[in-house]
């Protein structure tokens, strides 16, 4: 029962992402999203069933180090945006944004709870903790800047015009670079936890009570 309370936390965590990329691309002028369906809350047209189901439901049951997923990209047409590199930044920043706001309201329901006499509190400050842990390794790791994570745009909309083209040559070995990331050995661990690790810790560490005790990152 846990596990599949973690799937469904980190199902929606994924749907809030996208339909937050969505929302922003079409308040900055490019409707693509909406005219697809794609504001919604559903996470039917959303789900990928291998970065949505399978991989995630692998990595918890295996009780993997590393969770990660993926919903279908939430599709935008730059040619309507009035300034496509800056605005294609803001949209991809939004997805990141929106997880790490998640993981803030829901440390503040575990706080809450921690100090309330409500019956089924412990149960659901467990929820709220795995809550702010999923979204919190969310919206890190999809700011690290390698294509197809949405840190790739960020950067580029930051840097000047022809920085940001030599910086999109890279697009082409992103794959390669975050297979690396995730599966090279260094040190008995991996890439991924060596650059990860640091910054969610000192997240959650500011989120979460101290009285919870996770111990899981």
């Amino acid at each position: 029962m846990e596990y599949l309370f973690f799937f469904v936390i980190l199902i929606f965590s994924i749907v809030i992402h996208e339909v937050s990329h969505g929302f922003v691309a079409d308040k900055l002028g490019d409707p693509t999203a909406r005219l697809q369906g794609r504001l919604t809350l559903n996470p039917l047209p959303h789900l990928d069933m291998i970065g949505s189901i399978l991989l995630p439901l692998f990595l918890i049951f295996t009780q993997s180090p590393i969770l990660f997923g993926w919903a279908k990209p939430v599709p935008f047409d730059p040619f309507n945006l009035k300034d496509p590199r800056k605005d294609s930044a803001i949209i991809s920043m939004a997805g990141p944004l929106s997880n790490l706001t998640i993981a803030i309201v829901f440390s503040i329901i575990a706080r809450i709870l921690l100090v309330s006499s409500f019956p089924a509190s412990e149960f659901l400050i467990s929820l709220a903790v795995s809550a702010v842990f999923i979204n919190v390794i969310l919206g890190v790791f999809n700011l690290i800047p390698i294509h197809p994570l949405d840190g790739f745009k960020v950067v580029g909309g930051l840097l000047s015009e022809k920085q940001a083209n030599e910086w999109y040559q890279l697009e082409r070995y992103g794959v390669i670079f975050l297979l690396a990331l995730l599966f090279l050995p260094v040190g008995g661990s991996t890439m991924l936890n060596i650059v990860l690790g640091p910054v969610v810790r000192f997240i959650l560490n500011i989120l979460l009570p101290q009285t919870v005790g996770l111990g899981i990152v």
